[in-house]
């Protein structure tokens, strides 16, 4: 069957979005195409990655389609670093996402539906089995009466057959400050009702909103890498922007940086921080010395260790204690750190744990190692002192403790990477032990699901690694205790979902924990509080027919490839305060169906 200009591009269309899918369901391809010249393609399968992902959940694989980028002059040998700070912001912008103008993103709209419809026979996907593409989204310019800058479409599937098409119209206006220029609830639906026939509606709502930012410690909003944002969902919407009721289904969104001065456990990460300088030199032979954090040298504070040891036999009943003191005003004396009961300084150190605490605040070179260490093994060679330490320490100084007991000592040369290394195992063995007190002294979990992460018999960076996962777990669940105040019957189960993560993924601090939780144990951070994030959905019809109108406000512009104009908002309006204020983007999000006879 000969076939006309529409057919046939339709055809080169179809021809290419399946090139593509195929290629890309094979992992042979996942650099965006350009067609025609002048249209950008791009096969997205990370949800992470869908810049609709605030607007519409739908398929996990998506084409999204925009105008190609004009390229620049000389643009392969051309990066973002190869040129001027003043040139930056440019570079950027003309990268940015371009949108189609909206009567062409009507066109490849209408060529995605033709190349499903069965009842087109002259095109090549009409041949059995058709292949099924995902659904097309295009990026549109706002040019139209409507302000529309999205047009989608997906199929509509009964078994593997395809019957018919689901079309999608975003539009979004603002941002605009106050209720009154909002659409009404009874409006909405009516206008559903009228676009889709339908005598009944139901409503469902969702909010967001980040409590962090609403969480104030003396009179500073919690900033950093750290959020916790709360996503609502809840069935008969009462009216626009209507409070979450305590009936809502909420789930915490948990992503928290390590090195945060408030946090509880920040005297920790700083020792985990020098740790890891010294693995970083036990692996590339040079260290970057940190900044000491004691007047006195590491010698001097070593040699006076070594004293105590000596003069006083009660040393390790009374020591211990005062190096929990010491910790503990190491952790109180960072200005704005959050204390909290959750988390107790163990007050069992032994002396390598001590030596280890003094060391870490004090060395500044390879040659203040090399001599700390050597006072020790000399005092202990020559039965100048008998320390205790812990059962099962595995650190090689340990060892020599344990040998010295018995008056033979292994010689043990402290030349090359070898006082690095000691120092490190001291450090990893004392560091162990702290997470064991944390997790375990909260129940938060046993022994057993933690042997993963403890153990020494891995490779020494392996170790480092394991332990700097234990510490982001500690960060998250004691910063949720500390700033949202939750129990042990929501950190337990936070906890499992840490290690679970943590036993099969590399370190990350990007990744979001989620966290089930009822509303009232959250109330006081949200109630009085505005969403980042509101919407309604008005829906009809059931299964395939289902029709849905959803109306959404949020803080951020919702598309990145639209320009808005920015009114001039008063400054009350930016101060988190109970008269705010707060400006919002309205977006529409409409669908309507094409079924195939």
């Amino acid at each position: 069957m000969k076939k006309n200009g529409i057919t046939a591009a339709t055809g080169e269309f179809q021809k290419f979005l399946i090139a593509y899918y195929q290629d890309g369901q094979k992992g042979e391809l996942k650099q965006p195409l350009v067609y025609e010249s002048d249209i950008h393609v791009q096969l997205v399968n990370d949800e992470g990655k869908n810049p609709l992902r605030c607007i519409w959940s739908g398929s996990k694989s998506v084409f999204i389609i925009e105008k190609a980028i004009p390229k620049l002059e000389n643009e392969e040998e051309t990066t973002e670093d190869s040129i001027s700070p003043d040139s930056k912001l440019h570079f950027k912008e003309a990268r940015a996402p371009m949108p189609l103008a909206v009567m062409k993103a009507r066109q490849l709209i209408s060529w995605y539906t033709m190349a499903h419809n069965p009842n087109m026979p002259q095109l090549v996907n009409a041949s059995s089995p058709a292949v099924v593409l995902p659904p097309v989204w295009v990026r549109c310019d706002s040019s139209d009466p409507e302000g529309t800058c999205w047009l989608g479409a997906e199929t509509i599937r009964t078994d593997s057959k395809v019957t018919g098409i689901n079309f999608h119209s975003v539009t979004c206006k603002g941002p605009v400050i106050g209720k009154a220029s909002f659409i009404n609830l009874d409006e909405l639906k009516k206008a559903h009702k009228g676009r889709h026939h339908s005598s009944t509606v139901t409503t469902k709502g969702y909010a967001q909103y980040d409590l962090f930012g609403s969480t104030v410690v003396e009179s500073s909003i919690i900033e950093s890498q750290s959020s916790v944002v709360v996503d609502f969902t809840w069935n008969n919407v009462e009216n626009i922007l209507q409070t979450p009721p305590l009936t809502s289904a909420a789930t915490l969104n948990i992503k928290v940086g390590s090195g945060d001065q408030r946090s509880p456990v920040y005297h920790l990460y700083k020792e985990l921080e020098f740790l890891i300088v010294l693995a970083e030199g036990l692996k590339t032979g040079e260290t970057d010395w940190p900044e000491p954090l004691e007047t006195k040298t590491a010698v001097e504070l070593v040699r006076a260790l070594i004293e105590d040891l000596k003069n006083k036999f009660d040393v390790y009943q009374k020591q211990p204690a005062k190096e929990s003191e010491k910790i503990k005003s190491d952790a109180a004396s960072v200005e704005g750190s959050i204390q909290t009961a959750f988390v107790t300084d163990r007050g069992d150190l032994d002396f390598a744990e001590q030596l280890w605490s003094r060391m870490r605040r004090s060395v500044a070179s390879y040659r203040d190692v090399v001599d700390s260490l050597t006072l020790v093994i000399q005092a202990l060679k020559f039965g100048d002192i008998q320390p205790w330490i812990h059962r099962g320490s595995s650190s090689s100084l340990s060892k020599l403790i344990q040998q010295s007991y018995h008056g033979n000592m292994d010689n043990f040369s402290l030349t090359g990477l070898a006082p690095i290394r000691m120092l490190l195992e001291v450090g990893l063995d004392k560091m162990r032990k702290d997470y064991i007190n944390y997790f375990i002294g909260q129940e938060l979990t046993t022994l057993n699901y933690l042997d993963y992460f403890l153990s020494s018999s891995v490779d020494v960076q392996e170790q480092v690694q394991r332990l700097k996962k234990l510490h982001h777990m500690l960060e998250i669940v004691v910063n949720c205790n500390a700033f949202l105040n939750l129990a042990h019957e929501h950190l337990f189960p936070l906890t499992q979902s840490c290690l679970q993560f943590y036993k099969k993924h590399p370190y990350s601090e990007e990744h979001v924990f989620h966290l089930q939780i009822r509303p009232s144990v959250i109330s006081s951070f949200y109630q009085n509080e505005h969403p980042q994030t509101w919407r309604v959905e008005v829906s009809s019809g059931h299964g395939q027919k289902e029709v849905k109108t959803t109306w959404q406000l949020s803080g951020m512009a919702p598309v990145e490839h639209v320009g808005f104009d920015i009114p001039d908002i008063p400054f009350e309006t930016t101060i988190n305060g109970e008269d705010e204020e707060p400006a919002y983007f309205t977006t529409m999000i409409s669908c309507s169906q094409v079924h195939f006879m």
